[in-house]
């Protein structure tokens, strides 16, 4: 039921989402009285494998958190995660509250065994496909130890989504430099030096579209600000880029014969095309589309859920994030009182 366009557009994508892919079940959470006419065209075809889910209440797109989580016990939004902690679904997409999400997200199905705070991570276009980006705004700060937690969820998301064996693991920071950065920096450097992960050290706002690191760790509030810089230049690059070439019938001729070209460079940075944040680091999946999405983009989120669904994302991220806390080599350091120099 949440964002922008509601069920005029999640319902239709879910619809879609069935026809191609046949082992896909999935429950529709909201009011049936607004459901029920939009599938009902569908119910012959799709009975088996498309559910209706009564929830009288919605969490609107201002709401705050802590309002939501305590009054709206019956909205779409929480009941979709109930039905993810009883095991009746095993991931949930939806559009809705980012703050509410997250919020109700963690109350409801609790965070991993060694996870302290939950990130939000997405896929950034890149030279080499995607870089794997966290955290996008779910913590304002973070000290070492949840940046050597984000490492290792990313690198799980990594692995499953783009096939990375050995994703290479990047810290963002104000350079490449080992003596640049924050303490906090600084001892998250030594933290994944010493882990088992691919880290390849410090990165620069540049690395995460060269194509060579696969994952950029950073906290929520540097993340949020690169993520939003990042699609406001990319939007401004294709508008700028269609005016010229649309200016004058000179070039519109032009344009006829690049239009392969072109077509091909939108599904690079076209936002459509990358919908869909995880929210790692839940005791369950949970995929956060953008609330503007139309239903070709929702339906990009939906993919994306049910990939981790199958994968089994947390328990991933669980196992790997264990044997990164059994290290010798990162107890050591946790346990050392060594100084650390100022940027």
């Amino acid at each position: 039921m949440g964002g922008d366009h509601g069920p005029s557009v999640t319902v239709p994508a879910v619809i879609e989402a069935l026809r191609r892919d046949h082992e896909l079940r999935v429950i529709l959470v909201g009011r049936c009285d607004v459901l029920d006419p939009l599938v009902a065209a569908t119910r012959n075809e799709l009975a088996a494998r498309l559910t209706v889910q009564d929830a009288p209440e919605i969490v609107a797109m201002d709401e705050r958190p802590q309002d939501a989580l305590r009054k709206k016990k019956k909205s779409s939004m929480r009941i979709a995660l109930d039905l993810v902690k009883s095991g009746q679904a095993q991931a949930c997409v939806s559009a809705g509250n980012t703050g509410a999400l997250m919020a109700t997200a963690r109350f409801v199905l609790k965070t991993l065994p060694g996870i302290d705070r939950p990130a939000i991570l997405k896929r950034i276009p890149a030279h080499h496909g995607h870089t794997v980006m966290l955290d996008l705004g779910a913590n304002a700060d973070a000290n070492p130890e949840h940046l050597l937690h984000f490492a290792v969820m990313g690198a799980v998301v990594a692995q499953d989504l783009h096939g990375d064996e050995r994703p290479r693991v990047g810290l963002l920071n104000i350079g490449e430099e080992d003596i640049k950065g924050n303490e906090v920096v600084q001892q998250a450097h030594k933290l994944l030096g010493a882990s088992t992960l691919n880290y390849i050290g410090f990165v620069e706002g540049t690395d995460i579209f060269n194509g060579d690191v696969d994952v950029v760790v950073t906290d929520g509030f540097t993340g949020n600000i690169a993520l939003k810089s990042v699609e406001g230049a990319a939007n401004m690059f294709y508008g700028a880029l269609r005016g010229e070439l649309t200016r004058n019938w000179l070039r519109k001729v032009g344009l006829l014969f690049s239009l392969p070209a072109l077509r091909a460079f939108k599904k690079i940075v076209d936002p459509r095309e990358h919908n869909g944040a995880s929210m790692v680091g839940l005791n369950g999946v949970v995929i956060k589309s953008h609330g503007a999405a139309d239903a070709y983009s929702f339906g990009t989120a939906l993919r994306m859920g049910v990939i981790e669904a199958r994968k089994g994302l947390p328990t991933q991220i669980t196992e790997l994030l264990q044997a990164q806390l059994a290290s010798p080599q990162l107890l050591a350091i946790d346990a050392s009182s060594t100084t650390v120099p100022e940027s």
